[in-house]
């Protein structure tokens, strides 16, 4: 159900930030919110308590972010307060930005290696995803895991590229584990 209302939202704030052709603005906005809120974890928990009404969380949030951001911005809040939907922020925002990364052709893409990898070998591998990608940018983050003892693991959206060494390892069990059934 989180996943559903996080569509119907990020869907609804993404509709009217490219009609409006405010995306980076949104995004600005969302940023700062969210920074908000985590340097006073007390206000969160105030908007979702359920001993507090709505009303008056309504109010609380016109005070906090009302000229600190977009009227836009403080009417969305407004409205997942109004609906019950403030604890699902975050994955709603997260919606928005990955819709916002798409439309402007931005590729987030996660990166293993069994080794830190030298900023030469991170140009490389970013522009060879450019190259065989539609994305016009990429926003890579990089992080160890020794247990692939050689090669990479790249992960954009729901494909993965797995060249690592525990893999083919794993592949190579498989296959002698059937050659083994077999006799």
């Amino acid at each position: 159900m989180a996943k559903l209302a996080a569509k119907v939202y990020g869907d609804a704030l993404f509709d009217l930030a490219v009609e409006e052709n405010r995306c980076d603005q949104f995004l600005e906005e969302i940023h700062a919110v969210e920074k908000a809120l985590a340097d006073n974890p007390d206000v969160e928990t105030l908007i979702c308590h359920p001993g507090i009404s709505s009303e008056e969380k309504q109010e609380f949030i016109e005070k906090c972010f009302r000229g600190s951001v977009s009227d836009d911005m403080t009417g969305f809040l407004l409205i997942l307060v109004k609906k019950g939907r403030f604890p699902e922020r975050e994955s709603i925002f997260a919606y928005f930005i990955s819709k916002v990364k798409e439309y402007k052709k931005i590729g987030v893409a996660q990166v293993a290696s069994p080794f830190p990898l030298s900023r030469e070998q991170k140009d490389k591998i970013e522009k060879r995803l450019l190259e065989t990608t539609d994305y016009e940018k990429i926003e890579a983050s990089y992080r160890e895991d020794t247990s692939l003892i050689g090669g990479l693991v790249i992960r954009i959206g729901d494909r993965v590229v797995d060249t690592s060494v525990k893999s083919r390892l794993e592949d190579l069990k498989t296959q002698l584990m059937g050659i083994a059934l077999d006799a």
